[in-house]
């Protein structure tokens, strides 16, 4: 009998700690399908550092480095560099990737890295108790920011999927959402972008994932999962760059 949907072969049987509500679960079993669908299993390589992105080692069945807080990118960059046959990943949130990690971030796209960076956005430091992040909407509550996030004292979000689809190193950016059945499967064939990007030695992949935060955002996870469109509001879904897919016409053609 056909089956339609079956358990990722690089997705190990653990169960998931993360809260109820979370959307980190979901971007795994993506992650996985993706790894499986493009048999790099035995050859990818994933980065995480500091948040609850560390964890990845004990659901995703590839080689896993745990990196200082924010160097993620340089981690992955000296790997491939040094095994370039390997297919390299990052997988890290907002604070991390852009806060302390974001000059790593930022100049490993503009030298084209062949690596895949993902970030995962809840806006807020999920893991170290909810703090203002780099990406904290304005007017979003956090305990460092009780009142609201003001511009006029901690600037604007920085729409980094928009930023990077600029940088000549790039050769995929694009944000999406797992919130819906229909933004799950756009997610899962934006995943598959940013790996083809390296695989084909295209440049940097980049591929940003709103998330909810439920315990965070002190919301109920039906409710945070409906708030994701809030946030995708202010950050626009969609890509914003795709050399894969002038790539792949081109061989078409």
């Amino acid at each position: 009998m056909y089956k339609a949907f079956k358990f990722p072969k690089s997705l190990k049987k653990n169960l998931f700690h993360y809260c109820p509500g979370c959307h980190h679960s979901i971007a795994h079993r993506l992650l996985c399908e993706v790894i499986d669908e493009l048999n790099i299993q035995e050859k990818s390589v994933g980065i995480a550092s500091i948040g609850c992105a560390c964890f990845l080692y004990f659901y995703i069945d590839v080689d896993i480095l745990e990196a200082p807080h924010g160097r993620a990118c340089a981690v992955a960059t000296g790997i491939k560099r040094a095994k370039p046959e390997l297919i390299v990943f990052t997988y890290q949130g907002d604070g991390d990737f852009a806060a302390i990690g974001f000059n790593e971030s930022f100049h490993s796209a503009l030298r084209g890295e062949k690596i895949t960076a993902i970030m995962i956005n809840n806006t807020v430091y999920g893991m170290t108790g909810g703090q203002l992040s780099p990406t904290t909407l304005p007017g979003q509550k956090t305990t460092t920011t009780p009142e609201g996030r003001d511009p006029n004292l901690y600037g604007y979000p920085p729409k980094l999927a928009e930023i990077f689809a600029n940088l000549e190193g790039v050769a995929f950016s694009g944000r999406f959402a797992v919130n819906t059945p229909k933004r799950v499967l756009e997610t899962k064939k934006a995943f598959k972008k940013a790996f083809l990007a390296q695989i084909y030695g295209l440049g940097f992949g980049y591929i940003e994932i709103l998330s909810s935060c439920p315990v965070n955002w002190k919301m109920d996870p039906v409710t945070a999962n409906k708030e994701v469109d809030k946030l995708a509001k202010y950050f626009p879904l969609g890509t914003f760059k795709d050399e894969v897919e002038k790539f792949l016409k081109g061989e078409e053609s």
